[in-house]
């Protein structure tokens, strides 16, 4: 009789049972993951993300951090291209959690003009290693699907694997010299003016 009762208690739960037997499993959030260890102290290689000095030091050219919650994290890869048109511009810090973790939006760059109009999110978490390691590790997330969308996640893959790269070569050979970077960008600039005149 109690086999019963327990079995007619738990009856509700065979539709349940079923659904999860026979309904597909959810794909997984499509994310760009890379990781480094970076020859620095924790505090060494969170500066390199929070401060302006950190970032122009492998990064960008220039930059615009408040490392606080709301705060900006605009990266310049152009510094002189017109406003919205420099790189990551207006965008800004969304968690942090000191020497642990940091999340920013993001946005696609300027000759995707559809993904960029939109935003996704980057979320790094620091680990030390040793005294003198320090582990990163980078998760950029948010994706849409089709259109400019495959083609920002496929320029930021390999983008973000870059970016990595250059922030470990900062703390093995010392910070990233833009002079070449930012001569190439006033002939361009020259060129592109030129161009535009009648």
């Amino acid at each position: 009789m109690n086999f019963r009762r327990s079995v007619a208690r738990l009856a509700w739960l065979l539709p349940v049972i079923g659904l999860m037997l026979v309904s597909p499993l959810q794909a997984a959030e499509r994310a760009i993951e890379k990781e480094v260890v970076v020859p620095a102290a924790l505090d060494k290689v969170w500066a390199s993300w929070t401060t302006r000095e950190g970032i122009t030091s492998f990064f960008a050219p220039d930059a615009v951090i408040e490392p606080r919650v709301g705060g900006a994290f605009h990266i310049h890869i152009d510094p002189l291209g017109a406003p919205g048109q420099k790189g990551a511009d207006d965008m800004r810090f969304m968690a942090l959690q000191p020497m642990k973790m940091l999340s920013f939006d993001w946005n696609a760059p300027p000759h995707l003009a559809e993904a960029r109009a939109q935003r996704t999110f980057v979320v790094l978490r620091f680990e030390p290693v040793d005294a003198a390691n320090t582990r990163v590790r980078l998760t950029h997330t948010g994706w849409g699907d089709g259109g400019e969308w495959d083609k920002a996640h496929a320029y930021f893959d390999k983008a973000w694997a870059g970016v990595l790269d250059n922030l470990k070569k900062r703390h093995e050979t010392g910070p990233k010299d833009w002079t070449e970077w930012m001569n190439q960008l006033r002939k361009w600039h020259a060129e592109t003016d030129k161009a535009k005149k009648p």
